[in-house]
Formats: C-alpha cells, sequence, structure tokens
C-alpha cells in the first residue's frame, strides 16, 4: 500500500514545483494576444495570422496543448514567428511570467530594447 502512495505524492509535488517555475525564452520571442478561430486560423494582437504547420502550443504548465481545444479563448501568450511569417511556437503564460513586463510585442521594439537571458527581462534604451 505505502510502495504506491509515496510514488504518487513524489510525482504530484514534481508537477506543482514545474508549474511554479520559469521558463526561458529566446531573445525573438515576442508577447501578444492570441485567439484561436479554427485551427490554423487565429487572431494575434487582433489581426488575422496562422499557425505554422508543426507548430507547438505549451500551456501555463509547459505540457503540449491541442489549439482546436483553445478555440474561443483570448490568451496572453510568448509566440515566435519563422522566416516566412506563420507563427512556430507558442507559451500560455503563467501568473511568474505575466508579471515579467516590459516584454516587446512587436519585432521593432525586440530590435530597440535590449534582452536579459539570464532573469528573462527586457530593457527599454
Amino acid at each position: 500500500m505505502y510502495r504506491c502512495v509515496l510514488p504518487l505524492v513524489l510525482v504530484t509535488s514534481c508537477l506543482v514545483a514545474q508549474a511554479q517555475t520559469h521558463r526561458f525564452f529566446t531573445p525573438n520571442t515576442l508577447r501578444g494576444e492570441l485567439v484561436v478561430t479554427q485551427h490554423p486560423d487565429v487572431l494575434l494582437n487582433g489581426k488575422p495570422a496562422r499557425m505554422a504547420p508543426g507548430s507547438r502550443v505549451k500551456g501555463d504548465n509547459n505540457l503540449l496543448m491541442q489549439p482546436a481545444a483553445l478555440a474561443g479563448q483570448k490568451l496572453v501568450v510568448h509566440y515566435t514567428v519563422e522566416s516566412s511569417g506563420l507563427i512556430m511556437d507558442v507559451w500560455v503564460l503563467n501568473a511568474a511570467e505575466l508579471a515579467n513586463k516590459p516584454w516587446p510585442t512587436t519585432p521593432a521594439e525586440a530590435a530597440t530594447w535590449a534582452f536579459n537571458p539570464g532573469n528573462q527581462s527586457w530593457i527599454k534604451q
């Protein structure tokens, strides 16, 4: 009996600890508001956009999510855009990541701000 309970408690505590951690983002990651209309079509910051083939959506707990399950929800996300302009990676932000401000919303802002990868923060210049 006890040998079944202990692994379950350990796994549960690991999942809770992982959900509260910061994820590390690259300097080309932008912040925006995403609404999945009908996959692969989305609204990004109120403008029509498309998800790339093979794109990934990770929830606030860093687990993969099906874009169709997010249809109609307005989410604050970090995202990357591939060279053709399609959205490649999307991360739904958790509370700790939402508190990390400022974060650029356009490539022009990212080009003029300085990124500190150690503490995942941006400095306006």
